[in-house]
């Protein structure tokens, strides 16, 4: 049905940037809302920001909010999370998804990438 591939994860000092990259293939993204979740280990998995299908709404957990941006480029079926000021609090597995509204939960997607690795160090 739909496949989502992360990529752009990797190692990074504190305060530097990542680009985070989400393609999907077998579907586009036509009407459908897209986030952004991670899991530290140990940890739950945690909303980590959202975006409507037009692009014109966006959400941000607290943790992350002024630092993060994220956005979509639907006729590239991609989807993007620019990380800025990156702290070692951030490491984790960040994961995309998609589903039919836009949501801080994650049983609301039904579509996930396999996820890429941030780590962020001292």
């Amino acid at each position: 049905q739909v496949q989502l591939q992360e990529s752009g994860g990797g190692l990074v000092q504190a305060g530097g940037s990542l680009r985070l990259s989400c393609a999907a293939s077998g579907r586009t993204f036509s009407s459908y809302a897209m986030g952004w979740f991670r899991q530290a280990p140990g940890a739950e998995r945690e909303f980590v920001a959202c975006i409507t299908w037009s692009g014109d709404i966006t959400y941000y957990a607290d943790s992350v909010k002024g630092r993060f941006t994220i956005s979509r480029d639907n006729a590239k079926n991609t989807v993007y999370l620019q990380m800025n000021s990156l702290k070692p609090e951030d490491t984790a597995v960040y994961y995309c998804a998609v589903g039919p509204i836009t949501s801080y939960y994650s049983d609301d997607y039904n579509y996930w990438g396999q996820g890429t690795q941030v780590t962020v160090s001292s």
